[in-house]
């Protein structure tokens, strides 16, 4: 009988708990998905600046509107890919005492820090960026530095709308982080993240075209990577890596 009422509770438990895991994977997919997106930026940032040097060091005519291009590119990418940053856990973290804890303690720890200052700075963030960029989209808001050329160059508003969007993927995200922290209170266990491309994932493929490493040892060497690279990753914030 006791047997049977466990299996019972554990069966109804099963669902919510899926779920939970549903809903935090959705948002990851989300913040990894605009975080790639972002990430091409840098394609466009690394042409302009090519562009920049070869015209301003050989052919001795600087472009101005493209120092106000390249800020945009940097800062967009910059702002975007913090969600994505933190879905995957990969926020920089003095993690000396941090990794020596108990998950329960870590996730305590954590919803602490996130309601007393995650919450209201991004929120401060989120206001005050729309309130800035609404300010720049009322005026058509240019830039000194490109204030004599013509108007479809690359304008200050549209970059600012950047700052109130990032702000509320962060947040998105940090909702998530906060609703980790609560499951592992419970649980005693991290739930799952998203699995992104790793080192380890660059290093197997490496080691699977090299002519000089035989399969016996090509194993061990990716398992140890990947050893190595598990190890790191719960010295942070634990939670097992799922697709």
């Amino acid at each position: 009988m006791y047997y049977q009422d466990y299996e019972d509770r554990l069966s109804a438990e099963r669902p919510h708990r899926m779920s939970v895991q549903g809903f935090l994977h959705t948002i990851d997919g989300i913040s990894t998905w605009v975080g790639k997106a972002a990430a091409w930026l840098i394609i466009a940032l690394m042409t302009v600046v090519c562009v920049e040097v070869f015209k301003r060091y050989l052919m001795n005519a600087p472009t101005a509107w493209i120092f106000d291009l390249d800020n945009m590119l940097y800062g967009s990418l910059f702002m975007l890919c913090g969600a994505y940053t933190l879905a995957q856990n990969a926020h920089v973290r003095g993690d000396f005492l941090y990794s020596s804890m108990r998950p329960r303690t870590q996730a305590a720890l954590d919803l602490l820090l996130y309601l007393v200052f995650f919450i209201p700075g991004i929120a401060a963030l989120i206001y005050a960026g729309y309130d800035y960029a609404a300010q720049s989209w009322d005026i058509h808001e240019g830039s000194n530095v490109t204030a004599n050329y013509p108007r479809w160059l690359p304008q200050v508003y549209h970059f600012k709308t950047v700052i109130p969007v990032a702000g509320g993927l962060v947040m998105l995200q940090g909702i998530a982080e906060i609703i980790r922290a609560i499951v592992c209170l419970k649980t005693g266990e991290w739930p799952s993240r998203l699995q992104d491309v790793a080192e380890t994932d660059v290093i197997e493929e490496q080691l699977a075209h090299s002519e000089y490493v035989d399969e016996e040892s090509r194993k061990v060497a990716i398992e140890r990577a990947k050893q190595i690279d598990e190890a790191a990753r719960q010295r942070g914030m634990g939670g097992d890596l799922q697709k």
